[in-house]
């Protein structure tokens, strides 16, 4: 009758669902590490291995041009050159971001140039 609908039956989210979702910030990648079945799935490891390697890149990325725009702040201009630096990586880090996020929710191992191979090794092991 009305309002009586069967119960789904599985875990949760599916498995395209958290791969996506482990894009979002490096907290549910970790939590699908760790938590049972999804640390089980290999579409879901490599993107969380991926959106962690993803993550630090981009701190890493970001501490080393700040780091060099302070060293080289003396030169005229640097701070609209350091400027357009920041901004290049930050478009081009979100392009791959959107990319994976995508990706992953159509259920494909899409690897990002160099950090895709690191999932890939970690996902495995």
């Amino acid at each position: 009758m009305y309002g009586l609908q069967p119960v789904a039956s599985g875990s949760g989210l599916s498995e395209n669902a958290a791969a996506a979702i482990a894009y979002i910030t490096i907290i549910p990648a970790i939590i699908f590490l760790v938590l049972e079945p999804y640390n089980r799935m290999p579409l879901v490891r490599f993107h969380a291995w991926q959106s962690i390697a993803l993550g630090v890149a981009a701190f890493v990325l970001q501490i080393a041009v700040t780091i060099a725009q302070i060293m080289l702040h003396f030169i005229p201009l640097s701070f609209v050159l350091f400027w357009m630096v920041h901004l290049a990586i930050a478009v081009g880090l979100f392009l791959f971001w959107m990319i994976a996020i995508l990706k992953a929710s159509k259920g494909e191992f899409y690897k990002i140039p160099v950090l895709g191979e690191f999932a890939e090794k970690q996902a495995r092991g």
